[in-house]
């Protein structure tokens, strides 16, 4: 919200300067972002009129002006394109400085010139110029140009939390100043119009839940051509809004001293009465920035007999827009309610003063106030005549009493707040109320919407009473050592686990694409989100995948031609009562195993590299099955298991997405379950051997879909005694081997933790692997 300080000045006058207004609204909540001065400092300039102009005798596009600045003329050489006889422009005197220019008496090409007349660009007001700045004919010769033109001015540009809409108006900026500083509100007096004409429109209100209030009024014989008056056109600009028109002008101006927004139709243009109602179906309608939109059922409009005339609080139609050659217009000041409002000119791309203020809340008790206040601007601007005032009101929303405990504000701030004291806060700020035994009841103005509950009126409070009178209290406790549990790890310990290893971690968009849900991770039915802030992200994630890739394609198109990411972060699933979270821990590899360096060959990574991180953070207790994911390639994925539970998935991206992202490497994923991650074995105390064991290679022969895991867990199963350990080392296909068999080696040591292992115990457990490396897998010793 960007204001001008002497346009709130004019509603409350405080006695305190530009800095210490700043420090005060900031100080209550009202956060002043930036002041700006309307114009830089200078001096000694003045309103100059152009009595005579001449030619300058040695220079073609010179001339020698005379120009009256007050009770003297000046002699003044001028090369303006538009300097004339009878012109009134800024004039600097003699001993003004501007930014970067001294003014001092000098000759130009031999003519004396005492002063210089200036353009808008010379004064520091804009950044180009063509000529003087022109000032209106009726200006006073010789007045201060600081002072007819206003700029000891400074602009204020406040950072607004959301709840607070009453702000976005001098008006309730205003309000607050009275309540912080006790000085009074003078606001602009609305009188009655005169009722001149019996023209009038019939409004019929179809939803009255989305539109408790609607006041119109028609007012004919206006001049749709008169000039905005320059002090309207002035706190417009200094606020952000650039002129159009008279009529535009008054309604934009209500909008920020009321903060009503307001609309005007062109009454000829108009098909019969006005309706307000939902679309429908198959409806569109031209905007007023010469967009057509396709208006969805739940979209509020204004419509007459041809259809849709304006989209409701956000922005109106062009077909019934005004002109300047408008001669009767229906004036329209309505209150919508926030939630019909909200999101609606998101949807369709727009983000208008109006939309940004009816989302937030609008005073509904200010409206026909409003309507009263630009009838008299048009009336006073463009002439006319006012008819008589159309309305619809339905239930407006109710403010409910709040109740204020005096002993919960001073539990809650901490501090002693003399019981008297809150009651004149509590008036300041335009409530009433009334109390009993330390309690007040209070009742919020219509344009407080955001009192709803204690701790908002304990909220006012501090903020009125200072929080700088609030002392900041050392926090004094007994600290203890809390109990950690060695079964339980801490996600801190992944990331770290994940470092070590040379990933860096990196964090992502929980809305992500419905496509990448859909074909990347193969969720026909993801969670979407009734109002995503893009159409790419209209979902929530159920896995991370997804930011991943992104994040590596990001990479690649800056050169970086090697990636390990990581991301712990949430997923969201459907459950059977409404919706789950489920955190999960998610990795990207992709280029060669290590950075070039020259002790090492270069290579790419691998599935048995990503294999291994895989194994390091589910501390080899993982089991791996083949199964399919739609992201991963058919021959090179895996899904893990732990204790017989499936909790992620490894391999490598399948040559479809490798294609779409147009990865010329291959790139390798995996995502866990971090809570599978979590839980470790307590480590248990196991004496170390002195005896030696004795390691056996065995190699045998099975099918060649005999899986190398499903042997171990067998062996394992079996708890053949002495048998320490069985590992794979080697795997053969090929010549003496048939087609569809392969041969597998094994080492395993036997080892006896008591006494020294004889050769019998040895064979003895050798032999009982074979038989069940026979009986489970039809497996034969290799000769």
């Amino acid at each position: 919200m960007q204001f001008s300080e002497n346009w709130l000045r004019t509603f409350v006058n405080p006695e305190m300067d530009t800095q210490a207004l700043s420090h005060a609204l900031t100080m209550t909540g009202l956060e002043v972002e930036e002041l700006t001065p309307v114009a830089p400092a200078f001096e000694n300039i003045v309103v100059g009129e152009i009595v005579s102009a001449v030619k300058h005798p040695d220079a073609d596009r010179l001339q020698v002006c005379q120009v009256k600045v007050g009770q003297e003329t000046l002699q003044i050489v001028c090369g303006a394109a538009n300097a004339r006889v009878g012109l009134k422009a800024p004039c600097a005197l003699v001993g003004a400085e501007l930014p970067g220019i001294s003014i001092k008496q000098a000759k130009v090409r031999g003519v004396e010139s005492f002063g210089m007349m200036c353009s808008s660009k010379e004064l520091g007001l804009a950044a180009e110029a063509t000529g003087l700045l022109e000032l209106p004919a009726d200006a006073p010769v010789g007045q201060d140009i600081r002072d007819y033109l206003d700029l000891n001015d400074t602009l204020f540009t406040l950072k607004l939390t959301p709840n607070r809409a009453d702000c976005l108006s001098i008006l309730g900026i205003a309000r607050d100043v009275v309540a912080m500083t006790g000085a009074p509100l003078s606001v602009p007096t609305t009188q009655p119009s005169a009722i001149t004409t019996d023209k009038s429109i019939s409004v019929q209100v179809q939803a009255t839940e989305a539109c408790p209030a609607y006041f119109g009024r028609v007012i004919t014989g206006v001049n749709a051509q008169a000039k905005s008056p320059d002090w309207v056109v002035r706190r417009l600009e200094r606020s952000g809004i650039r002129s159009i028109s008279a009529l535009v002008d008054i309604t934009n101006y209500v909008l920020l001293e009321l903060g009503q927004p307001m609309h005007a139709f062109d009454l000829d243009k108009l098909q019969g009465n006005v309706n307000v109602r939902l679309a429908k179906a198959g409806e569109s309608l031209q905007l007023l920035n010469g967009n057509t939109v396709q208006l969805a059922a739940d979209d509020l409009v204004i419509a007459d007999n041809s259809g849709a005339i304006a989209l409701a609080g956000i922005m109106g139609g062009e077909p019934t827009s005004v002109t300047d050659v408008t001669t009767a217009v229906f004036l329209e000041s309505a209150f919508f309610t926030p939630d019909t409002i909200a999101g609606k000119a998101r949807r369709i791309g727009l983000s208008t003063d109006s939309s940004y203020r009816f989302e937030r809340g609008v005073d509904f008790g200010n409206t026909a106030n409003a309507l009263a206040r630009a009838t008299d601007l048009v009336l006073s601007i463009c002439g006319g005549q006012a008819g008589r005032v159309t309305q619809s009101v339905a239930t407006l929303p109710v403010r409910k009493q709040v109740t204020l405990r005096y002993d919960r504000l001073q539990s809650v701030l901490g501090i002693d707040i003399p019981y008297a004291t809150v009651g004149k806060l509590l008036t300041q700020l335009g409530f009433t109320f009334t109390e009993q035994d330390h309690v007040f009841l209070v009742q919020a103005p219509s344009y407080r919407f955001d009192i709803a509950r204690e701790e908002d009126l304990i909220e006012e409070i501090a903020r009125l009473y200072g929080y700088d009178k609030i002392p900041a209290i050392t926090p004094h406790a007994n600290l203890a050592m809390l109990e950690q549990s060695e079964s339980r790890l801490n996600v801190a310990g992944l990331r770290d686990a994940m470092q070590s290893q040379g990933y860096q971690e990196v964090v992502t968009y929980s809305f992500v694409d419905e496509a990448w849900e859909r074909d990347l991770l193969g969720n026909a039915s993801p969670i979407p989100l009734k109002n995503p802030i893009a159409s790419n992200m209209s979902v929530m994630r159920s896995g991370l995948w997804g930011g991943l890739l992104d994040v590596l394609s990001y990479n690649l198109n800056r050169k970086q031609d090697r990636a390990l990411l990581f991301e712990v972060g949430s997923s969201y699933h459907t459950a059977a009562q409404g919706y789950a979270e489920q955190q999960k821990l998610a990795g990207l590899f992709y280029g060669d195993f290590q950075p070039e360096q020259w002790a090492s060959d270069k290579r790419e990574v691998d599935f048995y590299d990503v294999k291994a991180t895989v194994d390091a953070l589910t501390k080899q207790q993982a089991e791996y099955r083949v199964e399919t994911h739609a992201a991963l390639h058919p021959g090179q994925t895996a899904r893990v298991y732990i204790d017989g539970k499936a909790q992620g998935w490894f391999g490598k991206l399948h040559p479809k997405w490798q294609q779409d992202y147009n990865f010329p490497k291959a790139t390798f994923l995996f995502e866990l379950n971090v809570d599978a991650l979590l839980h470790a074995s307590v480590p248990q105390y196991q004496e170390v051997s002195k005896f030696l064991g004795v390691r056996r290679d065995i190699a045998v022969i099975v099918n060649a879909n005999v899986q190398v895991q499903a042997i171990i867990d067998a062996v394992k199963m079996a708890q053949i005694p002495l048998l320490q350990q069985i590992q794979l080392f080697d795997v053969y296909q090929g010549k003496g081997i048939a087609e569809n068999k392969k041969s597998l080696a094994f080492l395993v040591l036997i080892q006896d933790t008591h006494k020294t292992l004889v050769d019998t115990e040895a064979e003895a457990a050798m032999a009982e692997l074979l038989k069940i490396l026979e009986n489970q897998f039809g497996a034969e010793l290799r000769n």
